[in-house]
């Protein structure tokens, strides 16, 4: 189910996993293992990547309505995922990561309102 065989895990290493299994809840924790590089480099640097994850994964994936719903270029879009790409890893679009960041989105949304 974890990907893992064999070895044990505790909460902080299993991502939204640990939040909802963990004693703690740690939901600031997270958000910020999760989402850190992103809030910072557009704290850093005032630009919108958080901004534009949380809208290209609400278009399902589709560059064309992402750029709609974030009125710039579709070039706009494919480069400020680059940079989410750079700074998250190859894997941020595969199922079980997306998954992680939408959740981390959702949370980081409803906290920081």
């Amino acid at each position: 189910v974890l990907g893992r065989d064999g070895t044990g895990a505790c909460a902080a290493e299993l991502g939204f996993l640990g939040v909802l299994l963990g004693k703690d809840h740690d939901v600031d924790g997270f958000v910020t293992a999760t989402l850190g590089p992103l809030l910072d480099y557009d704290a850093q640097r005032g630009t919108q990547l958080v901004h534009t994850l949380h809208a290209y994964f609400g278009c399902g994936g589709s560059l064309t309505r992402a750029k709609d719903e974030l009125h710039v270029h579709i070039n706009t879009v494919v480069q400020r995922l680059d940079r989410v790409q750079t700074l998250l890893g190859p894997d941020w679009n595969s199922p079980e990561r997306a998954l992680e960041l939408q959740l981390a989105l959702r949370l980081h949304l409803l906290t920081a309102s």
